[in-house]
Formats: structure tokens, C-alpha cells, sequence
């Protein structure tokens, strides 16, 4: 009988050493303090499309890094998400298992931030390029983010108007939407420097179609540009061409110089660190949402990092130098009026 009771209470103790453990969120670690902050993107390219979504991934390994590692932030995401059906489902799924953040990278994905945001209140969301955080809605748990891209643009068309011989200059849209900021920013650059320059603008209609580009700066060449940009993860293939004719290329987003190590002179880098970390910071104090960021010089969200493998004059360096250091004071304004164009 004795023997009977001690084998009953050993099960008890272990049923209850059992329920103990009911807070493991699945994936080994135990909630509460030393769990990992969980952050979940989907992206409509890929970790290393050498453009958009590289950007904001870079970002994510950076924060990841500086936290300490794996251990401290676990990153999961869903790459090649175009079709705006397919990435709804992947933030629907990412919420329901329990992410702190689920990062919508691209401005295709807003309504369906919005719908799932909704039915996932303890859950925060963000998505770009957008300054809407859905507060007009009612919506409490979503973050914006975009790039002030016209700011890099106007440097890249400073260094652009300076580095042409033929006074002719390329510039290669994914849609015409999408790269506005961009363009605009780098045609205004251009024109401060050398109102005559001739700038030519074209769009492929596609962000990734790689051809096209390819094709498209094909075209700006045979019209006589010497120096071409662009943007979207459309522009391996415009960097080929340039690589191929030693035509200058000015980069956006991400860091391009392995499409190019001779002709990719300049890029205009989104560093996306910063704002995640106050995302972060902002959700473990119980702030879902609510803040739009956006990426500039001053804040150090933008960034212009030269080709140190390339010989480029130093005025051509000093100008830049000067241009960003006037934008950041308010003295040169990126913005593209009519008259201008």
C-alpha cells in the first residue's frame, strides 16, 4: 500500500512539473524574460535582390546582430511575395503564431495590413513605404515606414551631371509611381549642376523583370548616355549593360558594387536599423503602433557610400559631401518643382 502511494505522488509531481512548462511558445524557449523578440517579414523579392527587399533584410540581420544574436531576436520571412493574395496569407499566419512584429515590405500590402491588423490587436504590424499607420481607422497596432528617396536621388544626380561628358543621362523606373521620388530627386540634382544636361527617363513596367531593364539601358546608350540609374531589383540587368559599354551606374536602396566593381560609382543605401530598433523598443513598452518613420540623411537612414576600388575625382566627392551636408540643413530642398522639369 505504502509502495502504491509513493508511486501515485511521483505522478502527481510529475503531472505538475508538466503544467509548469504550459508558456513554451514551441520553438524551446519559455516566455516571459529571456524569450526572444520574434520579428516576421514578407518581402515581394528576395533576402538578395541587391535592391528593395535586401535593404529592409540587412537591416533586420544588423538589429539582430547588435541584440546579441539568435538568442535575442529570431527572424523568419517569406521572400518572392508579389502576389499580394499570397503575402495576405503569410501576415495572416505569421500573426496567428504569435510574432511581436510582422514587417509588410512593400506598399502593395497595406489593405491587407489593415484587415489583419484588425483581428490581431496584441499584435504589431508594419509595412512601407507608407506614412499611414491606419489611425484614422481606428487601428492602433500598425507601424509606417518610408524613404525621403529624393534626397539620394538629388546627390546621384549631382555626381551624375558631373561625371557626364555627353551631357546625356539614363534613368531606368521599375513604375512610374513607385521610383517618382527617386527620379525626381536625382532630375532636380542634375539640373542644379547643368541645366542643359538632357535627362532621359524610362520605365519598364516591371520591378523585376530583368530584360527590360537590360533593354531599356541598351536604349539610353545607343542615345548617347554616358551615366545611367535606377532602382527596383529590375537593375542586375541595367548594370550588366553598363558594365559591358563602361557606362557609369549611380545605385539606390542597396549596396550594388558587386553587379558593377567598375562602373558602379555611388549608392544611395536605406539603412533600416534605427527604425526597427525603435520599433522594438516601442512594443516591449506596450506601444503597438502608431509612429511613421522615414529614412533621410539626417537621421542616418539614408546613407551615400562611394566605390573606394574606383579613382573619382574630389570634387566630385566634395560636391556630394556638400549637397547631402545642404540638404540636411535646409539649404538645397530635393524636391522637383514643375518648372524644373
Amino acid at each position: 500500500m505504502l509502495r502504491r502511494i509513493r508511486i501515485l505522488t511521483l505522478i502527481f509531481l510529475l503531472l505538475l512539473a508538466g503544467c509548469g512548462r504550459s508558456d513554451d511558445n514551441g520553438d524551446g524557449e519559455v516566455n516571459g524574460e529571456g524569450k526572444p523578440f520574434r520579428i516576421a517579414i514578407i518581402m515581394p523579392s528576395s533576402t538578395t535582390d541587391i535592391a528593395w527587399s535586401q535593404s529592409m533584410f540587412d537591416s533586420l540581420i544588423a538589429v539582430q546582430a547588435e541584440m546579441g544574436g539568435e538568442d535575442a531576436l529570431k527572424i523568419a520571412y517569406s521572400e518572392g511575395m508579389f502576389r499580394v493574395t499570397d503575402a495576405s496569407a503569410a501576415i495572416r499566419d505569421y500573426a496567428s503564431e504569435g510574432f511581436d512584429l510582422v514587417i509588410a515590405h512593400g506598399a502593395q500590402y497595406g489593405n491587407s495590413v489593415f484587415e489583419v491588423a484588425t483581428d490581431f490587436t496584441e499584435t504589431s504590424f508594419a509595412w512601407g513605404t507608407s506614412s499611414d499607420t491606419g489611425a484614422d481607422k481606428g487601428i492602433e497596432n500598425v507601424f509606417a515606414y518610408g524613404a525621403v528617396a529624393n534626397e539620394g536621388g538629388y546627390v546621384n544626380g549631382v555626381v551624375a551631371a558631373m561625371l557626364s561628358q555627353n551631357d546625356v543621362i539614363g534613368v531606368i523606373g521599375p513604375v512610374a509611381g513607385d521610383a517618382k521620388l527617386y527620379i525626381d530627386g536625382f532630375v532636380k540634382g542634375v539640373n542644379d549642376v547643368k541645366p542643359h544636361a538632357q535627362v532621359n527617363i524610362s520605365y519598364t513596367g516591371s520591378f523585376s523583370d530583368t530584360t527590360l531593364a537590360a533593354e531599356a539601358a541598351h536604349v539610353h546608350i545607343q542615345a548617347g548616355a554616358d551615366v545611367l540609374t535606377g532602382s527596383a531589383q529590375q537593375v542586375v540587368g541595367a548594370i550588366g549593360v553598363a558594365s559591358e559599354n563602361d557606362v557609369a551606374w549611380l545605385g539606390t536602396q542597396s549596396d550594388q558594387i558587386s553587379l558593377g566593381p567598375d562602373v558602379v560609382v555611388t549608392n544611395q543605401i536605406y539603412n533600416w536599423a534605427n527604425v526597427v530598433t525603435d520599433m522594438i523598443s516601442k512594443i516591449e513598452k506596450g506601444e503597438l503602433g502608431g509612429t511613421a518613420y522615414s529614412l533621410t540623411f539626417a537621421n542616418d537612414g539614408l546613407r551615400l557610400e562611394f566605390n573606394e576600388n574606383i579613382e573619382i575625382a574630389d570634387e566630385v566627392k566634395a560636391a556630394a559631401r556638400t549637397a547631402i551636408e545642404d540638404i540636411k540643413s535646409g539649404d538645397v530642398d530635393p524636391v522637383l518643382i514643375e518648372e524644373d522639369k
